[in-house]
């Protein structure tokens, strides 16, 4: 087996284990909170969005950080940090005395959060422009496939032996995967042409912030997670009072969360390999208006195998639209700063996940969670125009607005 073919699946596999085992507290996060005192409906509706967000700040901060390093020293050191990070922080939210306490361990997480964007990002930089689509929806298989068993283990784990024995195996199962990447990871390294172009960081901010197609992607990836995780923190607590008097509702929440997951699976390389073949941005206003078409019923379900069904038929559509952009980026962005432009979009996918979160947490708080789907629903039309507007304003080339800031600057 050739190097690249042997690092996809290591990477694939990798995924699998860290989606896998992050999912697996999903769940009962919100759970967790209550156990960790006495505390009103309002309150933990409330921390379950924050808490659950608040990883994501410092992730915002030090994604193009990350980016930038991994364009210089390659993308192999920053999955190591991730990995050994993501296993210690977790570890740490199990011994949490207070919600105080679980917040700030979550910030520090953020830190270090991001070993699936930056594994896209490695694979990406090593496929070509023609067939990012389709190999990066593969790749997602892998994530989707943990994100799918996970949620089920986790909550079946809680039930079983509680929630801080279930934070344990999750840090050790992160730890493995870490493992894997030191030692059966090799990256190819890219052969660095002499008196080839350096961008500054300013150069690349600006040059984004002026291409509009670029920015406007990144924009709507941040709406995309905002609807997206905007109700997965409360996920738990809407299972719980369609399921009243039952249980087992950690493991009911595990189901209704692969729901989602498994629509990811069936056709997460199916809208890649479509966009490879028409065209990312058509795939991509698809894919938002199935998501608004999807998600609001789920407002107005009466029984649990209702809101799964609709889970399912929202993560076929969800599970295209991270391939999607990544595939766009791949393709407007030149290879030299491959590593900051995914930085960048992934420190925008990382601001939805800020915002998601909190923003249900305050929706479900005045007008309760079903109402949730319905006012994140507006997210996925107004992305779909934001997308139409842009495509019907002129093309821009990428490296030309690049070199045209640059000018500018000097």
């Amino acid at each position: 087996m050739d190097t690249q073919k042997k690092n996809f699946f290591i990477i694939m596999f990798t995924n699998f284990l860290v989606a896998g085992s992050t999912t697996m507290i999903m769940p009962f996060l919100s759970l967790y909170i209550e156990s960790l005192g006495n505390f009103s409906d309002e309150y933990v509706q409330r921390w379950s969005g924050l808490v659950f967000g608040v990883t994501f700040v410092a992730a915002l901060i030090m994604s193009p950080v990350w980016g930038r390093i991994a364009d210089k020293y390659g993308f192999k050191p920053i999955l190591i940090i991730n990995g050994f990070g993501i296993a210690t922080s977790i570890f740490l939210m199990g011994t949490a005395d207070s919600v105080t306490e679980l917040f700030m361990i979550r910030l520090f997480m953020g830190l270090v959060t991001g070993f699936i964007p930056t594994s896209l990002a490695f694979v990406s930089s090593q496929t070509s422009k023609e067939t990012a689509g389709k190999t990066l929806g593969t790749l997602q298989m892998g994530s989707v496939s943990g994100t799918l068993f996970g949620p089920v283990l986790g909550g079946l784990m809680a039930d079983a032996f509680g929630f801080k024995y279930t934070f344990l195996i999750t840090a050790t199962i992160i730890t493995i995967a870490a493992l894997f990447v030191v030692f059966g990871l090799h990256e190819i390294k890219r052969v660095k042409v002499k008196g080839a172009h350096v961008y500054a960081p300013k150069t690349i901010i600006n040059g984004i912030l002026n291409h509009r197609l670029m920015l406007n992607v990144m924009i709507i990836t941040a709406l995309i997670q905002i609807g997206n995780f905007s109700i997965q923190p409360l996920l738990s607590l809407y299972v719980a009072e369609l399921t009243a008097g039952t249980a087992q509702v950690a493991f009911l929440a595990g189901v209704t969360f692969s729901a989602t997951g498994v629509g990811n699976l069936l056709f997460a390389r199916r809208w890649g390999r479509l966009g490879d073949s028409i065209g990312y941005e058509k795939v991509l206003g698809l894919l938002l208006v199935l998501a608004f078409v999807f998600i609001i019923p789920q407002a107005f379900v009466t029984d649990l195998w209702q809101l799964i069904v609709l889970r399912l038929f929202f993560g076929v559509a969800v599970g295209g639209m991270i391939p999607t952009t990544t595939a766009l980026m791949r393709r407007e962005a030149p290879i030299e700063i491959q590593g900051e432009i995914m930085g960048y979009n992934t420190s925008f996918r990382f601001l939805g996940n800020i915002i998601g979160p909190v923003f249900g947490g305050i929706v479900s708080g005045f007008i309760g969670i079903s109402s949730v789907f319905i006012v994140t629903s507006i997210l996925f039309i107004f992305a779909f125009v934001f997308l139409r507007v842009t495509l019907a304003k002129p093309q821009q080339d990428f490296e030309d607005v690049l070199l045209e800031q640059e000018l500018k600057n000097t």
